[in-house]
């Protein structure tokens, strides 16, 4: 399982890129051992939105010089992995094309663990 320095050090790699992180899935396993309290998630993860979710993932999106935004999902491990998705906010389906993609990530790492 993937600690707190391992999340700020992905963190600030997509930063440096000019990513912004904007949401954080975790699972109740990962929670926990991050520290379940909510000064210790905002002292990592800042004021993003943190969603209970079956993964650990990051949210990650950055503006192109044209077209969409784009939005990345970077799993939450030591093993790099990330997926990525160009969505328009204002968009009906916005939400809706997130999910499909975190459930993609979430279909291809437990592939990837049966292996």
């Amino acid at each position: 399982m993937i600690d707190a320095a391992a999340c700020r050090e992905i963190i600030r790699t997509y930063e440096r890129h000019g990513w912004i992180l904007r949401r954080v899935l975790l699972t109740a396993s990962l929670r926990k051992s991050l520290g379940s309290k909510t000064s210790a998630l905002f002292g990592l993860f800042g004021s993003v939105q943190i969603i209970d979710s079956s993964i650990d993932a990051a949210w990650f999106s950055r503006r192109p010089q044209t077209g969409e935004i784009a939005w990345e999902i970077r799993h939450l491990s030591e093993t790099p992995f990330a997926l990525i998705e160009y969505a328009d906010e204002s968009a009906g389906d916005f939400e809706e094309k997130l999910r499909e993609v975190a459930n993609r990530l979430t279909k291809t790492v437990r592939k990837k663990r049966k292996t």
